[in-house]
């Protein structure tokens, strides 16, 4: 059964079931898994590596709001720099890419013109299997990138080549792509207050 699985009467009833979806969806997050992303970012940032993100639509403005958080909010009262790019941004280099070459390898191959050792990616993606996820996946796999994915649906491809999937059990693009972007949030002010003093975290506004 998928959601919606039928026509609803007004937008309140929808609103209750969507929300009872993304309460679901929310709670079948491994939170091992979770804890394991949040300890890769974690040393990636301590130690001055980059964090690459990706995603296409939807899941593009989550790897880019991605940056906003995880750099600036990040680094505001602890004693972490993040670096953060993500490969979504650039509408330049992305149409070149794909002009020239194919969609396919828009974000593998800015992966392997930017990418060092002790980096890391973070690919979002409720399929899991779009191509150019993947290429990009396996590429940083392939070159010693811890990959952090976020997928929903059967979790493609991509949950088999990560190191960490944050996988989402639902199958309404909406609800992944909301629960997503809560674990960007997540990630980011777990992040940032496991490195500040408890009296900055009662001073402040998370």
């Amino acid at each position: 059964m998928t959601f919606p699985d039928r026509r609803f009467a007004d937008a309140g009833s929808y609103a209750d079931a969507y929300f009872a979806e993304i309460s679901a969806a929310a709670a079948s997050v491994d939170r091992a898994n979770l804890r394991e992303a949040a300890a890769i970012l974690s040393r990636v940032y301590s130690e001055g590596g980059m964090v690459y993100s990706c995603g296409n639509g939807g899941s593009a403005a989550i790897a880019n709001h991605l940056v906003c958080d995880h750099c600036k909010l990040v680094q505001t009262d602890t004693d972490l720099s993040p670096r953060i790019y993500s490969l979504s941004t650039s509408i330049e280099i992305m149409t070149a890419i794909s002009n020239d070459l194919s969609y396919d390898e828009v974000f593998v191959y800015q992966l392997r013109s930017l990418a060092k050792p002790g980096d890391a990616l973070i690919t979002i993606s409720s399929s899991g299997d779009s191509e150019n996820i993947v290429r990009a996946a396996s590429w940083a796999k392939e070159n010693g990138l811890p990959v952090i994915a976020m997928t929903g649906f059967s979790g493609g491809r991509s949950d088999h080549i990560a190191d960490v999937d944050l996988h989402v059990v639902a199958d309404n693009y909406g609800v992944i792509e909301d629960v997503h972007q809560s674990l960007m949030h997540i990630l980011a002010q777990h992040v940032r207050q496991a490195h500040m003093d408890e009296e900055t975290i009662r001073q402040r506004r998370f």
